[in-house]
Formats: structure tokens, sequence, C-alpha cells
């Protein structure tokens, strides 16, 4: 049988604009299908491109007010300067997912929705394509919760919030995962009343507990943080929203201007008629083996879509081993214990690996911990950015488990731990290593030197060295 297309791309976001690339370069003859009109998918227009530069103006706005007394109009004329400013990175950052330049790649990019008619057909708009291979990669959408009332009242997601052109004097955030807390702080900074609900006993449920509350701490000196509580219904109030929730087995309410809804994400999948491909899904997302397979040999998912790790550079990773597994017929697997990630808040949260909860229970009494606080660091304490704590766990002999830390910048100096794990490194290698002082990663070394402290001035050994010295030496 012939095919239209060796490969057909559904999605035009990280994923599938690797995998249509990288196809492509292969000399693979590829259609890329996007209902959307430009290319860059969730993280360009909704997520990581503009919550980034909406954090880094509302941490200036935030540093500035040190300095200066800022009344409600200079917040509103900051708010306005802050969007246009998120507009602004959007467009430049656009140029690089262009599709002029996936075009020149000889790739044909067909603006609409895909539908299977069959595993090997495809309905995008008013045509029909056929293709040897597909990749699936149409990401992930914010799921609304079922809150009475809430279909009544305009609310925000992280896909419209980013259009607000006035500032709102109060907002209520439905959630406190990753997108909430980022959003709901900058907001917070940019002078908006800030409250944010949620249902778990701590924001940020899936990082190590010690460091989330650290994060929850700082974070209730900027806005007010409710957990353990669940919205129950919200109505219209005049020109405000009444949200009205449980808390501790009493019902409570407030107002805002608006709410922003941060309740989790959804896979896009409902309209891929994935039941006529016979495509199987689990708990809501298309299901895939380790080599990103579906149950359709000649189908793969990649990204938010297959309920993997929600993260751009997840699905990016994702994408190289499906294009290799699907133009090479290769059979790499995707492997998820070494991918870091980051809570963009400020400080921020770096996580990899297991938590020490989860290592606890996974490695025992094998498991060991090494702490250090940012007060206990030069650098840190010469910046004034004292609040924050550096977490690694390592089995008994070295190997990274998990590392975690909360701190100014930690995305970038934490990475060094990162690295180190990805080659296949012992932690404590890094004290081998010379940093330059004062820098920030100077405390990723200070916390690898506790494991010889652990190992060696804690252990028998110490008093053999001691008798060493003393008699020998």
């Amino acid at each position: 049988m012939t095919f239209d297309y060796q490969i057909a791309v559904i999605g035009g976001g990280s994923g599938g604009l690797t995998v249509a690339a990288g196809a492509a370069s292969f000399g693979a003859k590829v259609a890329l299908i996007e209902r959307k009109t430009e290319l860059g998918g969730d993280c360009l227009h909704y997520g990581c491109m503009p919550s980034k530069a909406l954090i880094q103006a509302a941490k200036e706005v935030k540093e500035a007010s040190q300095y200066a007394e800022w009344t409600e109009e200079d917040y509103s004329r900051l708010f306005k300067s802050a969007m246009e400013r998120v507009a602004n990175a959007l467009q430049d950052v656009q140029e690089h997912d262009s599709k002029e330049r996936f075009i020149n790649l000889g790739i044909d990019i067909y603006e609409a929705e895909g539908t299977f008619l069959d595993e090997h057909t495809l309905q995008v708009g008013g045509q029909t394509i056929t293709a040897k291979r597909f990749v699936i990669a149409t990401g992930s959408s914010p799921a609304i919760p079922p809150i009475d009332g809430l279909d009544k009242v305009n609310y925000l997601t992280n896909e419209t919030i980013f259009s607000l052109n006035q500032k709102p004097s109060s907002m209520v955030v439905i959630g406190g995962g990753v997108i909430g807390v980022e959003l709901a702080q900058a907001m917070s900074r940019l002078g908006v009343g800030v409250t944010v609900i949620e249902g778990n006993e701590q924001i940020l449920s899936k990082e190590d507990k010690e460091i989330a509350s650290i994060s929850q701490r700082l974070l209730s000196e900027e806005l007010n943080v409710l957990t353990n509580a669940k919205v129950e219904r919200v109505e219209k109030h005049g020109e405000q929203v009444q949200i009205h929730y449980m808390k501790d087995d009493a019902r409570n309410s407030i107002a805002a201007d608006t709410i922003l809804v941060a309740a989790g994400r959804k896979a896009n999948i409902g309209d891929l008629g994935l039941d006529k491909a016979g495509i199987v899904t689990e708990k809501g997302s298309i299901q895939v083996d380790a080599t990103l397979k579906t149950n359709k040999k000649h189908i793969y998912a990649v990204g938010d879509c297959n309920g993997s790790m929600p993260f751009t550079h997840v699905a990016g990773m994702e994408g190289k081993i499906a294009v290799s597994n699907a133009v090479l017929g290769l059979s790499r697997k995707a492997s998820y214990e070494k991918i870091p990630w980051v809570v963009y808040s400020n400080p921020e949260i770096y996580h990899l690996g297991l938590t020490e909860e989860e290592a606890r229970e996974k490695y025992g009494e094998d498991l060991l911990t090494f702490k250090t606080k940012l007060a206990d660091n030069d650098r840190f304490m010469a910046e004034r950015k004292k609040e924050g704590l550096v977490k690694v766990l390592t089995t008994d002999r070295g190997k990274i488990v998990g590392a975690h830390a909360i701190g100014e910048g930690a995305g970038e100096w934490m990475q060094e731990v990162g690295t180190v794990q990805a080659l296949n490194k012992k932690f404590q290698s890094i004290s081998n290593v010379v940093h330059p002082y004062p820098a920030k990663n100077n405390v990723v070394s200070q916390t690898a030197d506790l494991y010889w402290r652990e190992k060696l001035f804690g252990s028998k050994w110490n008093d053999l060295i001691r008798w060493y010295v003393k008699k020998i030496r």
C-alpha cells in the first residue's frame, strides 16, 4: 500500500515540532497537522514563555518596591507594562517556530483539526491524508473542575490570563500546583490581592514536603494561602465573583474581581477519533509503552497527551526518541528517572528524582540525606537571599536518587547535580570539582562535602586515620 506521507505528526508543540524537524532531516516525507494558526504549542503561547516573562517583570517590580512607594495608579501602569512585555517576548520567540522554517525543511503544514478515520487515514479539515506512521503530540489544556456555577461566571486559565490588559484588584486562584503558584505570586507582585485555594494539606503536592513547606511559608508572606480547602460553588456578586469554599469542616466565602483556574491539565485527545484507529487510552491519556508506541505499532504518542510528565523538555526528549524509533526503526526507550523540573516561583524550586518520602520508602536505612541551608553559604548571605535549602538523597555508595532545592536561581545552580547523575557519577565526585568563590553553586559542593564527613569522619575509619596521623606522620 502506498501512503501520502511516511510520517504524519498531529500537533505543532514542542514534541511535534521535534519529531517533524527530525523526520524531515532524515529524508522522510512529513505532514504536520496543527489546528491553531501558529506553531509552538502551549509552552510558547500560554505556558513557559509568557509565564516566565511575566514572572521576571513581577520580580523586578517587587525588587523596586523596596526602594519606592507604589500607588494604585503605579501598579496599574506597571501591570500594563508587564503584559506588553509578555506580548513582545512571545513575538520574539515565535520566530524560532515560524512556519517558514518548517516549510523550508520540506514539511507540509495543515492548519486544521486532525481526526482518524482508520489507523492509516486522517481527516484534516476538508481533505483526507494517509500516512505509514503517525506521531500524536496534541498536548494538554486546562482541566476545569466541576464547580457549581463556574460555567456562569467569567474565569481565567493559563490560556487567557496573559490577555489581561487591566489589573484586577483581587484574584482567587483555584489550585496550588506549579501553574497556580507561579502565576499567583506574579500577580501579587504586580499589585493584585491574591488568595490561593488548595485542596491538599500543602501547596506543590508533588514536591519534597520539606521544600514545599518552605515555599508555602515564604509565599504566605506575599499572599493568602488556604490549604485543605475545596471550592464548592461560585456566583456572580455585583461586579465581583463570590467563591464559596469548605475549609476544616467550616463553610466560608471570599469575593474577588476574577478567578484563575489552575486545577491541573487534561490531555487533548477528545477530538482525535482514537477509537476509529483502535488506539487504547488510560485515565484520559494515550497509553504508550517505553518506546512511546501505542497499541498500534505504527502510531506513537509524545508529550502531555501520553500522561508521562507535563513538561516541555520532556516532550522534546520524547520527540527525539520517537523520531529515531519511527523513522530509523530503533527501539529506544524513554526514561524519566534523570529528568529534572523547576518551579519558577521566587525563590525557585529544583526537583530531580525521588522526594525524601519516596526515597525513604524505597531505600529504607540505605538512604543517605545531605542538607545545606543557604544561610550557611557566603554568597547567599552576602546577597541577603538566605531563605532556602539544598537536599540531596543518595544510596550508601553515593548514587543520586533525588535532589531538591529552594533558593534564588536554584534551577540554574542545582543542575550540576543533575549533570552528575546523568553521567552516572557519584554525588561525592562533586567534591573534586573546584568551584569559583563565591559562586552560588558552591552550596552544591558544600553539600557534597557532607558525604565525606558522613562516610569518613563519622565512621570507624576516622579512628584509624587519627592513629595514623598521631603515630606514623
